[in-house]
C-alpha cells in the first residue's frame, strides 16, 4: 500500500476544498466591507458638507443681525446726537440687551477721529484714518473687518457702517466679542478630533482652531482649494491624510468657514462592524478547516481500510485455494495411507493366528509376541481413525444440515490435535456430559470451530499447559466451553477478537480470520459464541447451540 499516495490525495482534497470554500467567503467579505466603507465615507462627506453649510448660515445670520442693528442705530440717530456719550452709552446698552456680543461702540468722523467711545479700552480720540477697514467702510458703506490687533494690541474684528449726513460722513463702529463669536463657530466641532474655524482670503486664521495654530497665524488649509459653493476636500491634498475638510464662503464677508472631521473616528462603528465581520469570517474559516481536515482524514482512512480489507480478502481467497488444494492432497494421502494400514492389519491377523498354534504358545517369548501384535493393531486402528476423521473434514467443503453428536465431534477434534498438544507438553482434558442431545447444523463446520479454538489455545499456551473442553445441557441449549490456562487476552482487545483480520498472534502467524469465521458458523447454526478472559488468567470460549426438539427431522 502506497501511503504517500493517500497522503498526497488527502492534501489535494483539503487544499481544493479550502480553496473552493474560502474564495467566495473572502470575496463576499471584501465586497461587503468595501461597499459599506464607500457608503460610510459618502455619509461622512455629506455630514461634513452639511455642518459647513449650517455653520456658515449661522455665522452669516449672526453677522447680518449685528450689522443690521448698527445700521438701524446709525439711520435713526444723527451725528451730533451720537457724538454725545450719554446717547452712545444708552444705544450700546440697548443693542447688547437685544442682541449681545458687542464689546464696545464708537463714533468716528470722516477724518478717522473717534469722537465718542463706550467700552473697556481708552480709545477716545484715536485716529483710524490709516486703518485698512476705515477706507473700506468709507467706500462701501458697510464693512466687516478681518481680525487685527489695532490700538488695543489684541486680536479682534469690527463691524462698521457709514452714514452720510448732508455733506458729512461719519462711521458707527462696534467690536464683536471674540469669545461669543468663537463659540458660534466652534459648534461645528464634532467628536474628539473635529474642528471648525474661519480663514480669510490670505489664509490667515480668524478664529481659534481646536487642534493646531492660533488666530492671525497661517491656517492649515489653503482657501484656493475651495470654490464658491460648499466643497469637501480630502485631507491628503492638504497634508492631513485621513481627514476630510469642508469649506464654504460666508455671504456677509470674505471669510471661509472650514469644518474638518477625522474619517477613522467617524467610521468607528464601521471598524467595529469590520472587526465583528472579520471574527465571524475567521471563525467560519477555522470551522471549515477543521471540518474539512477531519472529514478528509476520515474518508482517506476509510479508503485505506477498504484497500486493506480488499488485500486481506485477496489473501484469504489465496489461502482458501491453498486449503482446497491441501484438502484434495490430504484425501489422496489418506487413501494411500489406508492401503498400507489394511495390509498391516491383515498381517497382524495372520500373526495372531500363528500365535494360536501350540508350538508358539510354548515359546518363552509368547506373551511379548502377543502384546506386540496387540500394540500394532491398536496403533494401526488409531491411525485409521485419524486418517478417517481427516478425510471427512477435508471432503466436507459445503455446509450441510444434519443432526450433530457434539461429543463425537469433540472426540474427533481431540484425536486430531492430541499429538500436536502432547509435543508441546499440553494436556487436553475433556468433561463431556453423557447422553447429550443432538443439535443441528454442519458437523464438519462445528468441528472446524472447535479445532480452531483448541488450536488457538495451544498457540496461546505455547508450552506446558492445560486445555479443558466441557459439554453440558442447560435447558434447551447445549454449552461447549474451551478453556485454557494461557496468558489470557487483555480487556481492551476482547471486544475485537471476533472482528475480521484481528489477531493477537505475531506477524506472519495468523490471518485474523479464524475466530471471525467460527463466530459466523455458530451464528448460522442458530447459536452464539462468547469470550471470558483476564490478562494472565487464561481464556474461556463458550459456544451455545440449540437442542433439536424431539421429533424433529
Amino acid at each position: 500500500m502506497d501511503r504517500n499516495l493517500y497522503s498526497r490525495l488527502q492534501t489535494r482534497i483539503i487544499l481544493l476544498t479550502l480553496f473552493v470554500s474560502f474564495t467566495p467567503l473572502l470575496l463576499l467579505g471584501v465586497i461587503l466591507y468595501r461597499q459599506f466603507a464607500a457608503m460610510y465615507t459618502e455619509k461622512i462627506r455629506e455630514q461634513i458638507h452639511f455642518r459647513a453649510e449650517s455653520r456658515a448660515d449661522a455665522v452669516d445670520l449672526f453677522l447680518s443681525e449685528r450689522t443690521a442693528i448698527l445700521g438701524t442705530i446709525a439711520d435713526t440717530h444723527g451725528f451730533a446726537e451720537m457724538a454725545r456719550e450719554e446717547t452712545l452709552a444708552q444705544s450700546f446698552a440697548i443693542i447688547n440687551a437685544r442682541a449681545g456680543a458687542f464689546v464696545d461702540l464708537g463714533v468716528i468722523d470722516q477724518n478717522g477721529n473717534q469722537i465718542a467711545y463706550v467700552g473697556p479700552y481708552d480709545l477716545k480720540g484715536k485716529n483710524y484714518f490709516e486703518q485698512p477697514w476705515f477706507g473700506q467702510v468709507m467706500s462701501r458703506g458697510v464693512h466687516i473687518s478681518d481680525v487685527y490687533l489695532g490700538f488695543r494690541r489684541l486680536p479682534h474684528f469690527i463691524i462698521a457702517v457709514r452714514r452720510q449726513e448732508k455733506q458729512r460722513n461719519w462711521v458707527l463702529r462696534a467690536t464683536i466679542d471674540p469669545e461669543i463669536f468663537n463659540r458660534i463657530v466652534q459648534v461645528g466641532q464634532v467628536g474628539k478630533t473635529g474642528d471648525a474655524f474661519l480663514v480669510n482670503r490670505e489664509g490667515i486664521l480668524q478664529t481659534q482652531p481646536r487642534l493646531s495654530g492660533n488666530i492671525l497665524e497661517p491656517a492649515p488649509v489653503k482657501p484656493a482649494y475651495f470654490g464658491k459653493q460648499t466643497m469637501t476636500v480630502d485631507g491628503t491634498l492638504l497634508g492631513r491624510p485621513g481627514v476630510l475638510f469642508a469649506g464654504t464662503w460666508l455671504k456677509s464677508t470674505d471669510w471661509l468657514l472650514v469644518v474638518s472631521g477625522d474619517v477613522e473616528e467617524d467610521m468607528a462603528q464601521l471598524f467595529a462592524a469590520r472587526t465583528i465581520q472579520t471574527a465571524i469570517i475567521v471563525s467560519g474559516m477555522l470551522a471549515i478547516v477543521l471540518t474539512t481536515v477531519l472529514t478528509t482524514r476520515t474518508l482517506v482512512r476509510q479508503m485505506i481500510q477498504a484497500e486493506t480489507r480488499l488485500r486481506e480478502m485477496d489473501a484469504q481467497l489465496i489461502q482458501a485455494d491453498k486449503l482446497a488444494a491441501l484438502g484434495k492432497m490430504a484425501a489422496g494421502v489418506a487413501h494411500e495411507i489406508n492401503n498400507p494400514l489394511a495390509v498391516i492389519l491383515q498381517k497382524t491377523g495372520w500373526m495372531r493366528d500363528l500365535l494360536a498354534e501350540e508350538d508358539l504358545r510354548r515359546s518363552p517369548n509368547f506373551s511379548e509376541f502377543r502384546d506386540a501384535v496387540l500394540k500394532i493393531e491398536e496403533h494401526v486402528e488409531r491411525a485409521r481413525k485419524v486418517v478417517h476423521d481427516m478425510l471427512g473434514y477435508a471432503r466436507r467443503m459445503e455446509p450441510r444440515t444434519e443432526a450433530i453428536d457434539v461429543n463425537r465431534i469433540i472426540h474427533q477434534t481431540v484425536d486430531i490435535l492430541e499429538n500436536y498438544a502432547r509435543n508441546n507438553n499440553i494436556d487436553i482434558q475433556t468433561d463431556l456430559e453423557p447422553e447429550l442431545p443432538p443439535t443441528t447444523g454442519d458437523g464438519a463446520q462445528l468441528q472446524q470451530v472447535i479445532l480452531n479454538l483448541v488450536n488457538n489455545a495451544i498457540d496461546a499456551i505455547g508450552q506446558n499447559g492445560e486445555i479443558t473442553i466441557r459439554s453440558e445441557r442447560a435447558d434447551s441449549e447445549i454449552r461447549i466451553t474451551v478453556a485454557d490456562n494461557g496468558p489470557g487476552i487483555p480487556e481492551h482487545m476482547q471486544r475485537k477478537v471476533f472482528d475480521p483480520f484481528f489477531t493477537t498472534k505475531s506477524a506472519g502467524k495468523g490471518t485474523g480470520l479464524g475466530l471471525w469465521i467460527s463466530y459466523n458458523i455458530i451464528e448460522k447454526m442458530g447459536g452464539k459464541m462468547t469470550l471470558q478472559s483476564k490478562a494472565g488468567a487464561g481464556a474461556t470460549f463458550t459456544i451455545v447451540l440449540p437442542v433439536i426438539p424431539p421429533g424433529s427431522p
